[in-house]
């Protein structure tokens, strides 16, 4: 795509403001010396955070994609960190970058110091069933609060003593969250009891808890997949980066609504 021929589109008229951002949308790609090609257009076209998986990079790749990616995206979040990129995070001397890096769940956020995260009137519960679990909950969580919404984090709430589901969900409820995100290894049982009390859409997340048959966190998907509550729906094993994206959107949808509606009443 030639930007140029878009811009100029635009100015003669010949095109919509809409129609040219669409074109750009479309066809945001970074080359980096042809090893990657990074979709720079993400969070234009679909309101998602640049997020680099970073198993399997090595330290030198994600560092060209931080310095050819963070100066034109404004961030980009790293996810499944391994403790070389840890350390190289940790040290890393970037003049225009501010670093967070949440070692529990292994996610990172490099952004630009004059970048302001977008804040919506949603609230996100994110839950855990077991200490265990705690990585892929904040993994999640760090999702969500970059896509602008709340987080409500309450964890080592599992069945295996149910008076403290009852007051993780009390606190759900008290905080008015738009949709819980809900953690659990083991047999996972804690999504499906949460969506059978609570009134929000519930996000289940099975995770590589467990040991013995149906390990490594299969017992929990399967246990997912079959639950009998509706309203609960179930990202992959691990997969907090997942659930906290459709997390985040449900929120921010959530908040366009009640703008609307606060629009609608005030005319």
């Amino acid at each position: 795509m030639d930007l140029r021929k878009v811009l100029e589109d635009l100015a003669s008229g010949k095109i919509s403001v809409e129609e040219a951002l669409r074109r750009i949308r479309l066809f945001s790609i970074e080359y980096i010396e042809n090893v990657i090609r990074f979709d720079v257009g993400r969070e234009l076209r679909r309101d998602v955070p640049e997020i680099v998986f970073g198993e399997g990079k090595s330290v030198e790749n994600l560092e060209k994609i931080l310095v050819s990616v963070v100066p034109r995206s404004g961030r980009v979040i790293v996810s499944r960190l391994t403790n070389e990129q840890i350390a190289y995070l940790e040290n890393a001397k970037f003049e225009d970058f501010e670093i967070f890096i949440n070692k529990r769940g292994r996610i990172a956020v490099v952004k630009k110091k004059d970048f302001d995260i977008p804040k919506y009137d949603c609230r996100v519960g994110v839950v855990a069933a077991g200490t265990a679990d705690i990585g892929v909950a904040e993994e999640a969580k760090v999702v969500v609060e970059q896509m602008g919404c709340e987080t409500v984090s309450i964890y080592d709430v599992g069945v295996a003593g149910f008076h403290r589901v009852l007051e993780a969900l009390k606190i759900l409820k008290e905080r008015d969250v738009d949709v819980a995100i809900v953690v659990a290894g083991m047999e996972g049982a804690l999504p499906s009891v949460v969506a059978s009390l609570i009134d929000v859409p519930v996000i289940g997340v099975p995770t590589s808890v467990g040991y013995g048959a149906g390990g490594e966190g299969l017992a929990a998907l399967y246990s997912m997949l079959q639950a009998c509550p509706l309203g609960l729906a179930v990202v992959n094993i691990d997969n907090g980066v997942n659930a906290g994206v459709v997390a985040g959107l449900i929120g921010r949808r959530i908040s366009l609504y009640k703008q609307k509606c606060v629009s609608v009443e005030r005319t």
